[in-house]
């Protein structure tokens, strides 16, 4: 017995470190550890799917985000989590077990354990973590008060100590609480996501303690620890709700609890709902029963065999979303398969087909939530005779959110809705989900499979999002700069406007100021602003060049200028021409080259050669310097592009009163807004991102659900486009797209017109 002892507890975790317990004798020791056992065993899924549901909270946020930053910040918590899974559940686990060795220690010891804190200012997050996690427990307490307190008098019991209380219970919610709370810094998450945390966990905790302490009172009970002790549940306030089924008083062990069969039928109280529905639809309606319906084993055979069979044709016509109807046929067409011409037909109980017809019109009101191509429909309807064999067997499918083939169903729809450009899906996503639905064809179905199929897709999906989130940043700082850089153009155009107001330059100096000299100005602007003493500095040689003002040293405002020039990308030997044409001439810089014009004209009477070189050598002319700089690429211009002249906007037509309110709300909309493009041609309707739009000149960027710029515009144009229909605003639905299905299907059974 010894022996069995110290391997059961020697196979249980954290089962080493027994030094608290060692007082007690081995049965109690022995108790304990199966109780620990038996937390692990009911905690540790709990607080993992608490870790999933977070995961995927965060993806959602993610994509409902509108910041580049936030959306980055979702992004990160989500690697931390995956990354640190791991020591937050060990670290929870460590709690309690350390609690479970405490326990027979006096108050005073465990008093000793806590730190008081000192008096300080809490932070707003703090406070409302706090709140959470306090929430958390006394939530936790309040549904499961009467089998709590029946635990805590039989581990008093064990421990000889009065009843446990608070965080003296090692699996209590408070004590949990406190645990989650020592965990959390192990994931390192922003106060806001350590908020979402504690509530998903608390959501994932709620039905799993009641069971907990259910199944540790058995235990004890069979053990033989209090056989005779009740909970009974106190007097509650008239307008108090009614308790749920673990707060009712247990009943004895030797007759049936009767709140088991209530709890049986709670979770298919959706599925019943929408019979009864489709029940009063076909009230009516005409059915002859086919025969004597199918057995549970008969009805999986068959939908195995179909699945079988539809994995095998590739046909466009095996792909597309099958109606009831067709459902029914072919499945009783297998069912039937192989038995004699004479023989009696197996049929459909009414369960049965109800199911076929509910999934059927399922799957038929996603397809017409998605508006893509034939794509996305024919992923769907690869899907639909595997969805429908969870359906069969599982009747949690209509009520669980949570349920992996309905997530993953969910999931795969919504992909195919927004990574779709309006005609079909995403050729890339395309093929990863045609993959993994392919997968789910070719193997039985169960949660494991669904759940690694979601959990591959949210992957790519995470992929996808983080590249078109880089590709998008690298969109709006291109634009930006450009913005930033027509802004500088535009003041300095405006600047030497006022100078040519005063004196108008011709020639080769007013091609350069309004080819070449402006970019230097913008470049100044752009690199230093307009108080700086760089842009100063150009104005004063702009005046200098305009002869506003005199120039003491004609040599030094020559090399200023050609570096000047060659920062905007002039080549050096073209800014050495424009400059000393421009400011070398006037200072006598170009006399000492007269001297050598004539014997350079005497040795080209004999030699030909040298003459031509001599010819080349000459600094061009004033005119050809000009038509060179008009034809130059401007700074910030991509090859190949017709530059346009820097002038002051003419006045923008007043907007009307419709288009003036779009125009408002469109200049406090966030970044991040998706709109809707219709084209005027075919009506098919494009989605869009409004990426970033600029508050000074209201130019606008738009991308595509891969970040890729699709088209510029102003905000004027867009409010114009709006207020014209060609172009709307789409608002964030509240729910999923399986939830937007779920409920148009339930709408479609309360109307009182049968189906056809």
């Amino acid at each position: 017995m010894d022996v069995e002892q110290r391997q059961h507890l020697a196979a249980t975790p954290g089962s080493d470190d027994r030094a608290a317990l060692h007082h007690l004798p081995m049965r109690v020791q022995r108790l304990v550890a199966d109780l620990r056992g038996l937390c692990d065993a009911r905690l540790q899924p709990a607080l993992l799917q608490g870790l999933d549901a977070l995961d995927d909270n965060l993806y959602q946020q993610a994509e409902r985000s509108r910041s580049h930053l936030d959306q980055q910040r979702c992004f990160d918590s989500r690697a931390m989590v995956r990354c640190h899974r791991a020591a937050f559940l060990r670290l929870v686990s460590e709690h309690v077990h350390a609690s479970f060795e405490r326990l027979g220690q006096s108050s005073e010891a465990s008093d000793r354990l806590a730190v008081t804190p000192s008096l300080s200012l809490l932070d707003r997050h703090e406070h409302e973590l706090s709140a959470a996690l306090e929430q958390l427990a006394s939530r936790g307490e309040a549904h499961t008060g009467p089998v709590l307190a029946e635990l805590s008098y039989r581990m008093a019991v064990l421990v000889g100590a009065p009843p446990l209380e608070g965080d003296a219970m090692p699996a209590s919610p408070h004590n949990l609480a406190m645990a989650v709370r020592e965990a959390m810094p192990a994931l390192d998450l922003p106060p806001e996501h350590q908020l979402m945390l504690v509530q998903v966990l608390e959501r994932k905790l709620a039905p799993v303690l009641p069971a907990l302490y259910e199944a540790t009172n058995a235990h004890l009970l069979a053990d033989g620890i209090l056989p005779h002790l009740r909970a009974f549940a106190g007097a509650r306030p008239a307008n108090a709700p009614p308790a749920p089924p673990s707060m009712k008083a247990p009943a004895p062990a030797s007759e049936p609890t009767q709140a088991a069969p209530a709890a049986s039928h709670e979770p298919i109280a959706v599925l019943e709902t929408l019979r009864d529905l489709l029940a009063r639809q076909r009230a009516g309606e005409v059915h002859t029963a086919s025969g004597p319906a199918a057995t549970p084993g008969e009805l999986e055979a068959a939908l195995g065999a179909l699945q079988r069979h539809l994995a095998q044709v590739t046909d466009r016509a095996s792909r597309e979303l099958r109606s009831a109807q067709r459902l029914r046929e072919e499945l009783l067409a297998h069912l039937n398969a192989g038995r004699p011409a004479g023989a009696t037909r197996t049929g459909l109980s009414p369960e049965q087909d109800d199911t076929v017809e509910l999934v059927a019109r399922l799957f038929e009101q996603l397809g017409q939530q998605l508006h893509q191509g034939p794509g996305a429909t024919a992923l769907l309807g690869d899907l639909q005779v595997p969805i429908l064999r969870v359906a069969m067997t599982d009747r949690s499918f209509f009520e669980r959110a949570e349920h992996p083939a309905r997530h993953l169903l969910g999931t795969l729809a919504e992909a195919s809705h927004d990574w779709g450009d309006g005609k079909d899906i995403d050729p890339d996503l395309a093929a990863q989900l045609s993959r993994l639905v392919a997968r789910a064809q070719r193997e039985e179905p169960s949660a494991g499979l669904y759940t690694s199929l979601l959990a591959d897709i949210r992957h790519h999906l995470s992929q996808l999002s983080r590249k078109a989130q880089v590709t998008e940043r690298r969109q709006v700082e291109a634009m930006q700069g450009r913005e930033r850089l027509h802004q500088a153009r535009r003041r300095a155009a405006e600047v030497l406007a006022a100078r040519f107001a005063e004196s108008t330059p011709r020639g080769l100096l007013r091609a350069l100021l309004d080819r070449a000299w402006s970019d230097v100005l913008a470049l100044a602007l752009l690199r230093h602003g307009e108080q700086s003493d760089a842009f100063a500095e150009r104005l004063r040689i702009t005046d200098q060049l305009l002869g506003r003002l005199p120039v003491e040293d004609s040599l030094g405002l020559r090399m200023t200028v050609e570096d000047h020039l060659q920062q905007i990308g002039m080549q050096a030997e073209e800014a050495e021409q424009v400059a000393q044409r421009l400011i070398g001439s006037d200072a006598g810089a170009a006399k000492p080259t007269e001297p050598a014009a004539a014997p350079a004209a005497a040795a080209a009477a004999d030699m030909p050669a040298l003459a031509a070189y001599a010819a080349a050598a000459e600094p061009p002319s004033a005119t050809d310097l000009a038509l060179r700089l008009k034809q130059r690429q401007r700074l910030g211009e991509q090859r190949g592009q017709e530059s346009q002249p820097t002038i002051a906007p003419a006045p923008e037509p007043p907007l009307g009163p419709q288009e003036a309110r779009i125009h408002n709300r469109l200049r406090q909309l966030p970044f991040g807004s998706w709109f809707e493009f219709i084209d005027p041609e075919t009506g098919a309707a494009s989605r869009r991102k409004l990426a970033w739009f600029s508050p000074l000149s209201g130019n606008s960027l738009f991308v595509n659900r891969r970040g890729q710029r699709v088209v510029e515009m102003n905000l004027r144009e867009l409010a114009a486009a709006i207020a014209s229909g060609r172009v709307r605003e789409l608002v964030a639905p509240r729910d999923g797209l399986f939830d937007r299905a779920l409920r148009a299907l339930t709408g479609s059974l309360q109307r009182p017109t049968a189906r056809a």
